[in-house]
C-alpha cells in the first residue's frame, strides 16, 4: 500500500501549493487527478457508484462528500480537501484543512485556523495513540481527549475512519470519541485511516438534495485531517506522508518505522 499512500501524499501537497482565493474546487479536482494519475494511479472516489470526481471539497459549513463545484474559494473560507488513490488494487485515503486568510477579519481567521489546528492536532495524537495501542477504540480516547482539552468543539460521532486496505472502506471502523468495547487488537498488518471531523457547533449533520454533499445542522464551520496509517511488525508508518508522519509524531515522542 505503499505506492497509493505516496500518490494520495502527491495530491494533497499539489492541492496545498494551490489552493488559494479564487480557484475554485473544481481546478484543485483536476490538479488531483492529474498528479495521481501521474503516479500511475487512479482516483478511487470515483468508484463510488454516481460519484464522478477525483476529491470531496468541503468548504465552511460542508463537513464531508462535499461535490467540488466552480465557485471560487474566498478569503475567510475554511476548506477541507478528501483525496483518494488505487494503485494495483490497494488504495488510500486523505485529507488536509486550510482556513484561507481574511485580512479584513483577523479575528474570523484566526477562529477558523484554531479549528483546523486542533482537527491536524487531534488526528496526530489518535495516530501516536495507535503505536502504543493494544486495541483499537484506544485512538478514538486519544482523539476526544486532546480536542475537550484545546476547544470546545464538537466531534463528529456519525462520520468516522475505517480499515482500508483492497477497498477504500473496510472494517474496522475507528471512532473518533470513547465507545464501549476495546475494539480489535493493534497488530501487524492493520491499516487505518484515522480521520477525526471536527465541528465549531453542532455535530447534528443534514445530507443535501445531491444526496452526497453533508451540511453541519446549524452552519458552523468544520474541519477534517485523514492519514492512512499501517501497523507493521517494526512499528507504524504513515502511507499518505512522505516522510512517513515524522513530523507529525516526533514531537510525540513517537518515531515512525518504515516498513521493510
Amino acid at each position: 500500500m505503499v505506492a497509493p499512500g505516496l500518490a494520495g501524499a502527491a495530491a494533497i501537497a499539489a492541492m496545498r501549493e494551490a489552493v488559494r482565493p479564487g480557484i475554485t474546487p473544481l481546478e484543485l479536482d483536476a490538479i488531483a487527478e492529474e498528479v495521481i494519475r501521474a503516479h500511475g494511479g487512479a482516483p478511487n472516489f470515483m468508484l463510488e457508484p454516481g460519484y464522478e470526481h477525483t476529491i470531496c471539497a468541503n468548504v465552511n459549513e460542508h463537513v464531508v462528500h462535499a461535490i467540488p463545484t466552480d465557485r471560487p474559494l474566498e478569503p475567510g473560507d475554511v476548506v477541507a480537501l478528501d483525496v483518494g488513490a488505487v494503485i494495483d488494487g490497494w488504495h488510500s485515503d486523505t485529507a488536509f484543512t486550510v482556513a484561507l486568510p481574511d485580512h479584513a477579519d483577523a479575528e474570523r481567521t484566526a477562529a477558523r485556523q484554531k479549528l483546523s489546528d486542533v482537527t491536524e492536532q487531534a488526528m496526530w495524537r489518535g495516530i501516536a495513540r495507535l503505536a502504543t495501542a493494544s486495541h483499537l477504540n484506544e485512538v478514538g480516547e486519544a482523539v476526544s481527549s486532546y480536542v475537550r482539552a484545546n476547544s470546545d468543539y464538537g466531534v463528529l460521532e456519525d462520520y468516522i475512519g475505517h480499515g482500508i486496505g483492497r477497498s477504500m472502506h473496510e472494517d474496522p471502523p475507528v471512532f473518533n470519541v470513547p465507545v464501549r468495547g476495546r475494539g480489535p487488537e493493534v497488530k501487524p498488518g492493520l491499516v487505518v485511516a484515522i480521520e477525526p471531523i471536527i465541528s465549531a457547533g453542532t455535530i447534528e449533520t443534514v445530507v443535501q438534495d445531491d444526496d452526497w454533499t453533508v451540511t453541519i445542522a446549524d452552519g458552523s464551520p468544520s474541519a477534517q485531517w485523514e492519514h492512512t496509517v499501517a501497523v507493521h511488525a517494526g512499528g507504524i508508518w504513515v502511507l499518505t506522508a512522505a516522510d512517513g508522519g515524522a513530523s507529525g509524531l516526533v514531537p510525540l515522542g513517537v518515531t515512525p518505522v518504515p516498513i521493510p
